[in-house]
């Protein structure tokens, strides 16, 4: 459970790192569900180019099921964490899986994940994203990069950067200076819960470790999406306290 220092630290900060969420064993059985596991080869995207022209991959689903993942995302000890900063009961959004390899993979540049998740109908920006570490992340293999208190600015424009989605580079240019720049270096296993309006990138990974991580992104259940067409609806995956998938 989430001290209420933590609660705080989230609040004012937009993030907060938990260590040990996950055991080793854990960590270890996602590692092998990336390398042979059917959901991550199922689901992966290439080309996600910096503007260097380094790719970064990563695997993304909308769904869960019975596999590692669902049970990773539906866990109390992740959800009920979720609840607390959201303030109320979450719903799962989506999950993927971040495949920065070694000497290969690409640079993120920077942006808020409400930057995407605005454009997909949803109303009020009160969602959240759970950052795993599979592997140790450090500078040198291009960890996650935080602005310290940005996601109080609200939701930035976004267009492209390289072939990617980013901050409009103006304003980024504006704001940045005003923000403590924070490397978020982690342990394997370690949850870095940040709100989906916080300013974050990561570098190109040019060690000879491999960065990989899992990111479960949720929504509070009270926020609304529009879709395509204009219907307004709720999401149809909320999860209980103890994990069980409502609906």
């Amino acid at each position: 459970m989430l001290s209420y220092k933590q609660v705080m630290d989230y609040e004012r900060d937009g993030y907060v790192t938990v260590e040990g969420v996950f055991s080793q064993e854990d960590v270890d059985k996602m590692i092998d569900a990336v390398e042979n596991g059917d959901r991550v080869a199922r689901t992966v995207m290439t080309g996600q180019a910096d503007v260097s022209g380094k790719n970064s991959n990563l695997a993304i689903w909308h769904e869960l099921g019975s596999d590692i993942w669902s049970a990773a995302s539906t866990a109390p000890r992740v959800v009920n964490s979720v609840r607390i900063l959201l303030g109320e009961d979450a719903a799962f959004f989506h999950g993927k899986v971040m495949l920065k390899e070694a000497r290969t993979g690409g640079a993120w540049e920077w942006h808020q994940d409400y930057g995407y998740w605005y454009n997909q109908g949803f109303i009020f920006p009160n969602m959240i994203s759970a950052f795993v570490a599979l592997d140790e992340a450090t500078i040198e293999n291009g960890c996650l990069q935080v602005l310290r208190g940005s996601h109080l600015l609200g939701r930035l424009d976004h267009g492209k950067v390289g072939s990617q989605v980013g901050v409009e580079p103006r304003r980024l240019a504006q704001v940045e200076s005003m923000f403590e720049r924070v490397h978020c270096e982690l342990k394997p296993g370690s949850v870095l819960f940040f709100h989906s309006n916080l300013l974050h990138a990561s570098a190109a990974n040019e060690s000879e470790r491999h960065r990989r991580s899992f990111i479960m992104c949720y929504t509070a259940v009270s926020n609304p999406q529009i879709t395509k067409n204009g219907t307004v609806w709720r999401t149809s995956c909320p999860i209980s306290a103890e994990g069980a998938i409502l609906a």
